[in-house]
């Protein structure tokens, strides 16, 4: 292939086409009619020698060689983004981004009160749109449109940037009141009613079916690796709540242990660790190849991180 016959435009429809998978939706993100958008995306076929994106029953699906061209295509247009981008350093003390980041409420719980409290020290006009895991998907994250999402994943894109903001264990909750304080056991666990409380994934949540043992998580698993099975009464997708009900004097909630010594000194509850042996999860921050070199989010990551690493 003649290099000279590359158009960067056409780079850039085949990044939005292959994320839209919609010549009408590209289009209109493009800010381009629709003949402009199919005219474009002939001459990529003509380019490529590959149809690229074929009709079929479930809409445009990109073929073998497109899905390979994808992740090439967004590192050389990410390139070119850093290439073009005024070099002027970014000032945190003047200001005024809006940071879009998705966030358990774990996370938003034990980590942003401290983030908080740097930003207010060294970026007082920065704002934080915080999103549940339900408001974002992974193409929003791809597209730019959310700085950031923390959270555990069970599986990620590949193209993502990613780090580990922290390793975490697991504790129990249970009412000061509960008779199973002074016989914790393993058994005495098992025999208690328990609340249930996860949201791993992304995108609009589906109920739950208690006997789905892997997807129920991380504890429910490890119990079911030695036959064992807890008789959960509550299911919630919120720690804050969960933490709530645990001064119920009947319940028992397994949560992470950052967020339940958010609550080690109140007196209605009580804080112990599992009866069993339950593997740690690591705590992760990804973004968009789209975001890898723009200064100001390169700015906030390393805040965040440095936030995280000092959280015991």
């Amino acid at each position: 292939m003649n290099i000279n016959r590359i158009d960067l435009n056409l780079l850039v429809y085949l990044d939005v086409l292959l994320r839209e998978r919609n010549v009408t939706k590209a289009a209109n993100q493009l800010g381009l009619s629709q003949p402009a958008m199919s005219n474009g995306l002939r001459r990529l076929r003509d380019l490529f020698e590959d149809p690229l994106l074929v009709r079929t029953s479930e809409g445009m699906t990109p073929t073998e060689r497109a899905l390979s061209l994808q992740p090439v295509i967004r590192d050389v247009l990410a390139n070119v983004e850093k290439a073009v981008q005024p070099q002027s350093d970014f000032d945190p003390s003047a200001s005024d981004r809006v940071y879009r980041i998705m966030a358990s409420d774990y996370a938003e719980a034990v980590l942003f009160p401290r983030v908080l409290t740097r930003l207010r020290q060294e970026a007082p006009g920065v704002t934080l749109d915080i999103m549940t895991p339900s408001d974002v998907s992974f193409l929003d994250v791809e597209q730019g449109k959310v700085d950031m999402v923390i959270n555990r994943f069970d599986s990620m894109p590949q193209s993502f940037h990613q780090t580990t903001l922290w390793k975490d264990s697991f504790s129990c909750m249970f009412s000061a009141e509960n008779p199973i304080k002074d016989r914790f056991s393993l058994e005495a666990y098992l025999q208690a009613q328990h609340v249930w409380v996860s949201k791993t994934g992304m995108g609009v949540g589906v109920g739950v079916n208690p006997r789905d043992v892997q997807r129920l998580g991380w504890v429910d698993e490890a119990l079911a690796k030695q036959g064992k099975k807890r008789r959960i009464s509550v299911f919630t997708r919120h720690y804050q709540a969960a933490m709530l009900l645990a001064e119920q004097k009947d319940l028992i909630v397994t949560i992470p242990s950052k967020a339940a010594r958010l609550h080690e000194h109140n007196p209605q509850v009580v804080v112990a660790d599992p009866p069993f042996e339950v593997p740690q999860f690591e705590l992760k921050m990804a973004w968009s190849p789209l975001l890898q070199n723009n200064a100001a989010h390169q700015w906030m990551r390393r805040l965040i991180v440095d936030v995280a690493h000092s959280t015991q």
